[in-house]
């Protein structure tokens, strides 16, 4: 099976090709460090420096693909470049060599490389002192670590230096995608409130307007189809106040004025009354006293609004009630209609408004029941509900 050689990157191709072109003009000039009688040459023709330089080049290809192989070719080769008249050129391709094998090699390799050089550099200034005893010796030690140390010191702070910038980039990203989901979390959220008040403002006036308008063609009396018609009109005039409402308070951040007040607990009188008119028997027996957080009063004024429209939709003939206490700690609200039985024409349901009662009483850490009970005039449709409040406080 054919060994698959690792393709080199283009700039580690220019970097060995432009080593071994400078490498080629030195020897043309005939510029070596040692001359062919030094002690060390025991290689001395001049080509035969072009065999280190020639390897070492050719090692520059693997400073990124295989970058551990590439360094322990080039200390081979600059050993056998100690024995020739030698190339600065070879020396320079080694100290890049060195330079990626921390920087592209292995985490393993970046740690060790840096103290086996440092320890290198230490061992070639002791020993040679210790054995000639003349301070020229010590610069054995300097040229150990200009050549190995220093480039290997270079390369660990650069990669330190990207493996932290690689690090803040990450965190940067899981930043924005955790800010990212909290927008998007944001959005639903306030895409939900606006469900729940849009459908708590229009469905009581939209379940009348259906109710009688279904009334007013099933029967063929005009006093009584003048008298819905009424009803039709004034549920769509008061739809269309809500509405304005609701498009007001979307629209306020951009117009620059007070948002329009929120409804409150008193405004049950007219809510109630509304109901009258829309045919349903209601009474109101409100204890609430005063100083009631904002929002615990516009969810209570919006879960009897949605109570009085399935009763308008879904109750029996009979009396609504409609009862609210404050206790020391919370306010309790009970709706009960008739349950079952009604033959008049019916207004078509979602569903949403249950849902819409208990996402507000849940938001403020209350609880809301609804179902069916056995009263004493039968059985009836109760909604109950209990809002957490504190005295002076919002919740």
């Amino acid at each position: 099976m054919a060994v698959r050689l690792p393709r080199p990157h283009r700039f580690d191709g220019y970097v060995a090709l432009g080593g071994l072109l400078g490498g080629l003009l030195l020897w043309a000039v005939g510029l070596f460090p040692r001359l062919p009688d030094d002690s060390l040459v025991l290689w001395p023709p001049g080509w035969a420096a072009l065999v280190p330089l020639a390897v070492t080049a050719g090692c520059e290809l693997l400073r990124r693909s295989r970058p551990r192989t590439g360094v322990l070719i080039g200390t081979a080769a600059l050993a056998a470049d100690t024995v020739t008249r030698g190339s600065v050129v070879t020396i320079l391709l080694y100290t890049d060599l060195m330079y990626a094998a921390v920087l592209y090699g292995t985490p393993a390799a970046a740690r060790r490389i840096p103290w086996i050089t440092g320890l290198l550099t230490v061992a070639g200034a002791v020993v040679p002192f210790a054995v000639w005893r003349v301070p020229e010796a010590l610069l054995i030690g300097v040229v150990v670590g200009i050549v190995s140390f220093g480039p290997a010191s270079t390369g660990l702070i650069v990669r330190n230096h990207r493996d932290a910038a690689e690090a803040a980039r990450l965190r940067a990203e899981q930043t924005a995608l955790l800010a990212e989901m909290d927008r998007a979390q944001a959005v639903t959220a306030e895409r939900a409130r606006m469900a729940r008040e849009l459908h708590d403002m229009v469905a009581n006036h939209l379940s009348a307007i259906a109710i009688h308008s279904t009334a007013a063609l099933s029967l063929d009396d005009p006093g009584t189809s003048r008298q819905a018609l009424g009803v039709i009109r004034e549920n769509s005039v008061e739809g269309l106040a809500e509405m304005r409402r609701l498009i007001g308070l979307l629209r306020d951040a951009g117009a620059g004025t007070g948002p329009t007040a929120a409804p409150t607990l008193d405004g049950l009188g007219a809510l109630v009354g509304t109901a009258r008119a829309n045919g349903l028997d209601v009474t109101l027996d409100a204890a609430h006293g005063a100083g009631l957080p904002a929002p615990v009063e516009l969810a209570a004024y919006r879960i009897v609004q949605e109570s009085l429209t399935n009763a308008l939709k879904h109750a029996g003939p009979g009396r609504v009630h409609v009862v609210l206490r404050r206790r020391s700690d919370c306010l309790t609200l009970t709706v009960t209609s008739p349950y079952g039985g009604h033959d008049g024409p019916r207004a078509p349901g979602s569903g949403a408004g249950l849902v819409g009662m208990r996402e507000r009483a849940t938001l403020l850490g209350g609880t809301l029941d609804a179902g069916p009970l056995d009263g004493p005039d039968g059985e009836v449709w109760a909604v109950r509900a209990q809002l957490p409040v504190t005295e002076g406080e919002s919740v």
